[in-house]
């Protein structure tokens, strides 16, 4: 008994070192962050009340559509008028519509600003059983107004592997097409894909409202 009782407090510190000793490996250890911004020094105050355009892009259709629900929602919630942009053809799914091709219909539609979003695949994991996972390094990765989500969900449960988003934010103004403000977020790799959305929506959208964009 007095050998196994050895063994059981041993136990303790080398669980512990998971996430401080190899903190940069462990995804466990890591948080939603946000990476970088930068906002026109004119554009304080643009989306107070105003009537935006939301496009999000991304290489899975169901994050793609993820994207536009909660991006439009949290607008709601800061006070603007989302209106979802129609579908455009895009040769390089996952990457980025040219602003082009959203700006005519934004202005047809009353929107003062195009806010688009585009979410990719930024770290993936090997996942263990015992939960332990190391990141691989990064990886490239019409409508109505708004009045709800669809709903979309994908499953959630155990996987040897996980991939960490990024999402890249822009607001462009409908008028001009000037670039306003721009900022991009990155999460840890995770099997909730959907949590992951909420959050890095969340992370954008509130380091727009302190840019001062409400």
């Amino acid at each position: 008994m007095k050998h196994l009782h050895r063994r059981h407090r041993l136990a303790i510190p080398i669980r512990g070192a998971a996430c401080t000793g190899i903190a940069l490996l462990a995804s466990g250890c890591a948080t939603t962050r946000l990476d970088a911004q930068w906002a026109d020094p004119q554009s304080a105050g643009v989306l107070r009340g105003a009537k935006v355009m939301v496009a999000c892009e991304a290489y899975e259709p169901v994050v793609k559509r993820l994207c536009v629900d909660q991006m439009a929602s949290e607008l709601v919630a800061h006070g603007a008028s989302p209106v979802l942009a129609p579908e455009v053809p895009n040769s390089t799914p996952g990457r980025p519509v040219p602003d082009e091709q959203l700006l005519d219909a934004a202005r047809l539609a009353g929107a003062k600003a195009v806010w688009s979003t585009t979410m990719a695949i930024a770290e993936q994991s090997v996942g263990a059983p015992g939960g332990f996972s190391v990141g691989l390094g990064s990886w490239g990765g019409g409508s109505s107004n708004v009045s709800g989500g669809v709903g979309v969900t994908l499953p959630i449960g155990y996987s040897h592997g996980a991939n960490g988003y990024a999402a890249n934010g822009k607001l462009t103004d409908a008028a001009s097409g000037k670039l306003l403000w721009t900022a991009k977020a990155s999460a840890p790799p995770s099997s909730d894909v959907n949590a992951q959305v909420v959050e890095l929506t969340r992370i954008v959208l509130g380091a727009a409202n302190k840019a001062g964009l409400f």
